[in-house]
């Protein structure tokens, strides 16, 4: 008979995932253990395992989390109605509101792709691709030039977006005198400024 799920499963699984997200950031891939992140979310080694068979089936699962997140706020974030500008600086924000206090989770997103399977890996490339999609339809939009086959700079542009994103977790300081909501507003800005200039 199969083992029936705790009342609290859903809830100590995000748990556990939290803990290794801080462990994995903190120590590095090569030093973070099994054993360090049971530590850390205060549970058996026995019990992590019960949750998480493998160290790398613990990695997949807070990247793949985080990015299933990332990935449902953009969707509802996504606004066609809305001129194309205003659609992107509410995807702006809508990233960079997920990504708030989720450093830990950003950093093993970014540092732990060859703890994947390939199969992993494709999973986790799909759902990126979908986020990507969305804000490369926007751009288009924006500046159908950017898409011209002699000289293609959609994609460019889309990942120098991401770019200004993603790496913000290096010099932000949360509370600091730019909010989140400001620099949502500058890199949108950035962006626009950017893409009127490209021929």
């Amino acid at each position: 008979m199969a083992r029936t799920r705790a009342v609290n499963f859903e809830e100590r699984s995000r748990g556990i995932l939290d803990c290794a997200a801080r462990v994995f950031a903190e120590l590095g891939m090569e030093k973070a253990s099994m054993s360090q992140v049971a530590a850390q979310a205060k549970v058996s080694k026995a019990l992590l395992y019960h949750y998480y068979p493998s160290r790398d089936a613990l990695v997949f699962s807070i990247i793949k989390t985080h990015l299933d997140e990332l990935d449902a706020a953009v969707e509802q974030a996504d606004d066609p109605s809305l001129p194309p500008d205003q659609r992107l600086r509410r995807l702006v924000g809508a990233v960079l509101d997920i990504y708030r206090g989720a450093d830990n989770q950003h950093k093993v997103q970014l540092n732990a792709a060859s703890a994947l399977s390939d199969e992993q890996k494709l999973e986790i490339s799909g759902t990126e691709r979908r986020i990507v999609r969305r804000f490369s339809l926007v751009l288009h939009e924006l500046n159908p030039n950017l898409s011209k086959q002699d000289r293609p700079l959609l994609t460019p542009v889309t990942m120098s977006l991401f770019g200004m994103l993603n790496w913000m977790y290096m010099w932000f300081k949360e509370g600091g005198r730019i909010s989140r909501e400001d620099y949502a507003d500058l890199a949108t800005t950035l962006i626009l400024r950017g893409i009127d200039g490209l021929a």
